[in-house]
């Protein structure tokens, strides 16, 4: 009698309302992040991600969860305001490593003006050194610097990725993919390959994503 009286209920409300209101509003942020990047969209240069794989990032860490991120390469700041932004709605942060001190101080600029300065902590260093130093548990990296230190990142960071996390290289395209492939990026895609306890694809819709996830 009681699945009959909801079945009866739904029926007289509608779906659709009912999906409706499961739709969360947008909040502030949400606003003022999405605004900065659409204003932004076709101004990024100096090593910065392209869009979509800015939207990429942001999905999957909202998809799992992530709350321990660390990006390599800030450059200006594009990719660091989808994770931070992501990272805002998991409870999460991410730590930046930008080595180049101009593009450092205009990321500093761009995170205050997209309003995620709080969920982004921003290190002006060299990443060869400092990546060594980061201390566990990670959950997310996101790789976008020197290419052919690639694999030397991951070697550096991946004792410290949890199982279930994921490690991101930009830049990356498999052999055969009809698109150049950077110095440096076909060598860290065999390696990452060939280990057993990750799994690992590549998205060819931007920029070439690797993307691997510890089993």
């Amino acid at each position: 009698m009681k699945n009959i009286i909801i079945l009866c209920l739904i029926l007289i409300t509608g779906i659709p309302q009912l999906q409706a209101q499961e739709i969360p509003e947008k909040s502030e942020l949400d606003v003022r992040v999405q605004n900065f990047l659409n204003k932004n969209r076709n101004r990024w240069r100096d090593l910065n991600i392209p869009y979509s794989d800015g939207q990429l990032l942001y999905d999957i860490i909202i998809n799992k969860g992530y709350t321990n991120g660390v990006e390599i390469g800030t450059s200006t700041g594009h990719s660091a305001i989808w994770m931070a932004w992501a990272f805002s709605k998991t409870g999460g942060k991410l730590i930046t490593i930008e080595i180049d001190d101009d593009r450092y101080r205009e990321a500093m600029a761009n995170f205050k003006e997209a309003g995620v300065s709080e969920f982004i902590d921003a290190r002006l260093a060299d990443a060869h050194t400092l990546v060594k130093k980061l201390e566990g548990p990670i959950d997310f990296v996101f790789s976008d610097a020197d290419k052919d230190w690639y694999t030397q990142y991951f070697k550096d960071l991946s004792p410290k990725l949890i199982s279930g996390g994921c490690f991101t290289a930009h830049n990356v395209r498999p052999e055969g993919s009809g698109r150049r492939s950077m110095a440096g990026t076909l060598a860290y895609l065999q390696y990452v390959k060939g280990q057993s306890d990750y799994t690992t694809t590549v998205d060819n819709s931007g920029g070439g994503l690797a993307i691997s996830y510890k089993n």
